[in-house]
């Protein structure tokens, strides 16, 4: 019950600076994230988490869940069928270039072996909007540059998992039974993706008959019946439920619009709930113990994961397309590791691989990190793009004339 009333009292202060935040360096992810580490045991004690709590796993896993809901939601498929190539030379060049990057750092840097090093490059690879939403969330902002960010850091996280799992079994106790692993993996996959695109089908299918149908005060309700009931389905049969996820907000938007229309206000709420206490237990894990097992070579790979390495590779990635100089170093700027990160790592840390400890204190301490440098920035970056209006409070509104003068001129900037 502590822990409820902590994150009541977080809730609070960050709903209440909020305004503040969103038109300063100031962040609400940043505040949860602090306030974890605040009330753990490194600190004020009054929360006593630790990595194999089952509160962790437990909520990093909703979160993660939620988020790739909404973010599938946000997904166009005539938009990206139209404009598909620059997430596809980030997911299919920069991903591989950061991946392989890290593990290299990681090997040389931090000591660890191969397979290990390969596996931090896996979990720290996939990237979170959710961190930069003064960019991703701003129709100021060029629509290609918000659609390259949005469909990147949607679609790598699924990616990022198989390769997880396979170095998992890899460095681990299983490591003899990497046939039947693979399989394994492959298995689940293919179950997620199926139970995403049938489940929210079925439905809809159903609300078309004559006698059925919500009525409109419960319609926001139907999306997440579908998304409650994919989750239990997938933990009960092992699916990937984060492959399901995605995948079923998708098809929730390209067959019932008005269903998306009528869960969005609801569903964003939901998964920015999900995201501050994820955040809040994830801060909690940051003891003092935490950072000081950190070796001076592990925290010049954070750095260098974090300013060289995913900048160079989507640089390398936007290579002869038709994005400017700002457009591309924002993109390169903005890929901040989140919550697929924080739910690997906790894979990473319970499978029980040899140096497992090691991989998760370095995972840790990178995402920690990356929160803080991405989630500070994305407001200042925001203005390079006339972004002046970031928080609808009183004190942040200009005059009608302005306004609307700005509105036209992000319209003819996307």
């Amino acid at each position: 019950m502590v822990l409820v009333v902590v994150f009541g009292v977080a809730l609070l202060i960050a709903v209440l600076l909020s305004g503040l935040a969103a038109r300063t360096v100031l962040s609400t992810s940043f505040l949860f994230l602090v306030g974890g580490a605040l009330v753990s045991d490194g600190f004020l004690g009054l929360i006593h988490i630790t990595p194999d709590s089952d509160i962790v796993s437990v909520t990093a896993d909703l979160a993660l869940f939620a988020v790739l809901f909404t973010d599938g939601m946000h997904v166009s498929f005539p938009t990206l069928r139209a404009n598909w190539k620059n997430p596809a030379r980030a997911l299919g060049l920069g991903m591989p270039l950061a991946f392989i990057g890290m593990a290299l750092i990681t090997h040389f840097l931090v000591g660890l072996d191969w397979t290990t090093s390969f596996l931090v490059g896996a979990v720290l690879a996939p990237t979170d909007p959710v961190f930069a939403s003064a960019i991703v969330g701003r129709k100021e902002v060029p629509a290609k540059l918000r659609q390259l960010l949005n469909v990147e850091s949607g679609i790598n996280d699924g990616l990022a998992l198989p390769i997880v799992l396979i170095f998992i079994a890899a460095a681990g106790p299983t490591a003899g039974h990497a046939e039947a692993s693979l399989g394994k993996i492959a298995l689940e996959l293919v179950l997620g993706l199926v139970f995403g695109v049938v489940l929210p089908l079925a439905v809809i299918g159903l609300v078309r008959f004559r006698l059925l149908g919500a009525e409109p005060k419960l319609q926001p309700l139907l999306p997440l019946a579908i998304g409650v009931t994919l989750y239990a389905m997938c933990h009960l049969t092992h699916a990937n439920p984060y492959l399901a996820a995605f995948s079923a907000g998708a098809v929730l938007t390209a067959r019932s619009p008005e269903a998306k229309e009528a869960f969005e206000p609801l569903g964003e709420a939901l998964a920015e709930l999900a995201k501050f206490a994820a955040l809040l237990v994830f801060g909690a894990l940051l003891t003092p113990q935490l950072f000081g097992d950190l070796s001076v070579g592990g925290y010049v790979a954070v750095v260098l994961a974090i300013v060289l390495i995913r900048p160079a590779s989507l640089l390398l990635s936007l290579l002869g397309t038709r994005f400017d100089r700002r457009e591309k170093l924002v993109a390169a700027w903005f890929g901040p590791k989140g919550f697929a990160s924080v739910v690997y790592g906790l894979l990473v840390l319970q499978a029980g691989i040899p140096r497992g400890e090691e991989a998760f204190t370095l995972i840790a301490v990178c995402i920690a990190f990356s929160i803080v440098a991405h989630s500070s920035t994305d407001v200042p970056i925001a203005r390079l793009f006339h972004v002046d209006e970031l928080a609808g409070v009183p004190g942040a509104r200009e005059d009608e004339d302005t306004a609307s003068t700005k509105k036209e001129t992000g319209h003819v900037g996307a």
